[in-house]
């Protein structure tokens, strides 16, 4: 059920990339970003009361590390990018980001995932890195600060994850909120002091999707926390990259290089190495 859950939340935060950023186009980042906070925190609210669970202090502080990692990586993440090439800031993030909770799972927590969850793990992170290159990407023209950029966003989305695997058990979905709070005020504040308009004209309805699909993932990361390993469950939702790609490919028509392909098999290899695992 960890797996599933996982792979589910993979696309869920797959879907909500592709989407924010097609509305990215229309409008600003910092603004579209903090409207699909603030979506999701909308969406979120009625379903606390379904799933249950109790809201404690360390629901509270546990969720508000997350939502404050999670989203300062995000901003220090669009300034690497807006910095440096794509092609060297995305899959240094994206793979540091898939490291941290497989480490801290690993050589922290104690997770004992044996040699094919080894080989998993390492086909996964091959994976992510190889889907999230963007050609024409080169260390030559990444300077020091881009590159610095890069490994401590993706550090802050692994961050995002390991907080959320700490939050206690039995608070259901209440971890969430502590952590949409304290994004949305971190947007709102980003906002504020870059002079952004408030509110998104022209891509509402991309903002809904993804803003819906973000929390969803959320979600479904954090109940699949409750009942599988943090390096495993860490690892498969780390593959949403897989997914955006792919659903850029059908709804984009976006091409995959040769490198992207080999990186979507890999990550199906992966998935089914885990798979296993986690059965």
């Amino acid at each position: 059920m960890g797996v599933l859950l996982a792979l589910l939340a993979a696309a869920s935060f797959g879907a909500s990339d592709v989407t924010g950023a097609v509305a990215a186009r229309r409008v600003s980042a910092l603004t579209v970003t903090l409207a699909i906070q603030v979506v999701g925190l909308v969406a979120l609210l009625p379903v606390l009361l379904v799933v249950g669970g109790a809201p404690s202090t360390g629901a509270w502080l546990y969720g508000g590390l997350a939502g404050a990692a999670g989203t300062t990586g995000l901003v220090i993440y669009l300034r690497a990018m807006a910095a440096g090439p794509i092609g060297v800031v995305s899959p240094v993030a994206a793979l540091v980001g898939a490291a941290v909770p497989v480490g801290w799972g690993v050589l922290l927590a104690g997770d004992q995932v044996g040699l094919q969850g080894g080989l998993g793990i390492l086909l996964g992170l091959v994976a992510v890195g190889a889907v999230a290159y963007v050609p024409g990407g080169s260390t030559d023209g990444a300077g020091t600060a881009t590159l610095l950029g890069a490994l401590v966003s993706g550090a802050a989305f692994g961050l995002f994850f390991v907080a959320l695997d700490a939050t206690p058990p039995g608070s259901g979905l209440w971890p969430l909120l502590g952590a949409r709070i304290v994004a949305v005020a971190i947007m709102l504040g980003a906002v504020v002091a870059r002079r952004r308009a408030l509110l998104p004209h022209g891509a509402g309805g991309l903002i809904v999707i993804s803003g819906v699909a973000d929390v969803a993932g959320n979600a479904l990361f954090l109940l699949a926390t409750r009942v599988g390993l943090l390096s495993l469950v860490g690892l498969l939702a780390s593959l949403y990259p897989v997914v955006a790609l792919l659903v850029a490919r059908w709804w984009l028509q976006e091409r995959l290089t040769g490198l992207q392909a080999a990186g979507v098999g890999a990550a199906l290899a992966a998935t089914g190495l885990l798979a296993a695992v986690g059965a």
